[in-house]
């Protein structure tokens, strides 16, 4: 039944265990092992032959719950929880590759995730090439005999331009590639990258999904064979597992996910379209506005706009620096889905590491901001703004 439930239903109900108790709200299984009626049962259980939980670095009942809930939101077969977004970004692309593999990932990513692929990967023997990945005719450039894996992010962080999922798909499916796909800007709400033919997607679950910044969480959903064949035990084995108590609090927190994510895009667009008309500005890059450079794209695989604006103060650094301190409700941090507005300067914070070169090469200047918006009443953030910018120079 709720397979056929829509999005808010199955946020609330999916998944959803009962202990004999019948509670209303969901247990937390606060327990390290499980125990075993007979030896004979211990032993079926660790062949596989029954199933039930043996260790919680494998799984619990709070984290399935957790896991087939969002795999009822994705779309997916199966997922499994992770400790952090990067834990989830990490496993889904090492667990498939080894020595000699190749990865081509667009170079627009969030600065952990590049890390991953162009310092991490390649201590390892992987090879990976960084690409504008806003143009196909880029990635099928950069395959190689040993391509194995496709990364990106859509909307990317923090520049929020948008890579066409069907067509990388497309390429992938020809070399027998999989495309892994980043898809927290967006939220599961508005795009289904495993409908537009992505064979993983992975989440910060940390950001949206919790959304009221309590605690970390990730996860990886895709169908069930490739994670039994390369997640599973790379997940049993390398021990990224997520708390029973954050999967928990994931739960409550995926409960108002449409209620919050619907209010943070009407609160984003109103903004992008008020940040547009300001003098101070240079540019306003929203995935909701016509004057998006990927506007034809997002008509075919987002449903919705986003909760992230991004912006270019002309005064540069000092300008960002200025209204970022000037700002009374909007609060300055590295996070983002939270329902408190946030902003951030990626030039000193998330993208710090990068060189000037590869920042430029992203469309991030000096004066780029990012905005996170949050669930408060629109015309007071507005206001915000508004009273924030006139106390940046010119």
């Amino acid at each position: 039944m709720s397979k056929t439930w829509r999005p808010a239903t199955q946020l609330v109900h999916g998944g959803t265990l009962r202990s004999q108790y019948g509670e209303t709200s969901e247990a937390i299984y606060l327990t390290q092992g499980f125990v075993y009626e007979t030896s004979e049962a211990a032993e079926a259980r660790f062949k596989g032959e029954t199933e039930g939980f043996i260790y919680a670095r494998y799984g619990s009942p709070t984290n399935d719950m957790f896991e087939k809930r969002m795999c009822l939101l994705e779309g997916a077969e199966d997922a499994r929880a992770t400790a952090s977004g990067m834990a989830a970004v990490t496993a889904a692309i090492l667990c498939q590759l080894k020595s000699g593999d190749h990865i081509v990932a667009a170079r627009a990513l969030f600065g952990s995730c590049r890390w991953v692929v162009e310092t991490l990967a390649p201590k390892y023997g992987i090879d990976c090439t960084l690409i504008d990945g806003r143009d196909l005719a880029n990635w099928e450039k950069a395959i190689t005999p040993k391509t194995k894996v496709f990364f990106l992010e859509s909307p990317t962080n923090p520049t929020l331009e948008v890579i066409d999922i069907a067509g990388v798909a497309k390429l992938a499916n020809q070399i027998g590639a999989k495309v892994v796909v980043d898809n927290v800007f967006a939220t599961p709400l508005f795009q289904k990258p495993l409908e537009l033919g992505a064979h993983i997607v992975v989440y910060s679950a940390t950001k949206h999904i919790d959304g009221q910044g309590r605690c970390l969480g990730g996860v990886v959903l895709s169908d069930k064979e490739w994670i039994d064949e390369n997640l599973h035990d790379y997940f049993r084995h390398t021990g990224p597992a997520m708390s029973p108590f954050n999967a928990w609090t994931l739960l409550k927190g995926i409960e108002t996910l449409p209620l919050r994510v619907r209010q943070q895009t009407e609160n984003a667009a109103k903004i992008a379209d008020f940040l547009a008309e300001q003098g101070k500005v240079a540019k306003v890059i929203y995935p909701g506005r016509k004057d998006h450079p990927q506007a034809d794209i997002i008509a075919k695989q987002m449903t919705g706009g986003s909760t992230l604006v991004a912006f270019e103060l002309k005064g540069g650094k000092d300008a960002a620096f200025a209204l970022q301190n000037a700002l009374e409700i909007i609060k300055i941090s590295n996070n983002l889905g939270d329902s408190k507005s946030l902003i951030t300067h990626p030039a000193t914070t998330t993208h710090k590491n990068l060189t000037d070169e590869a920042r430029a090469e992203l469309g991030i200047s000096p004066g780029t901001v990012r905005l996170s918006a949050g669930i408060e009443d629109t015309d007071d953030l507005i206001e915000d703004f508004a009273r924030a910018l006139a106390k940046v120079s010119a």
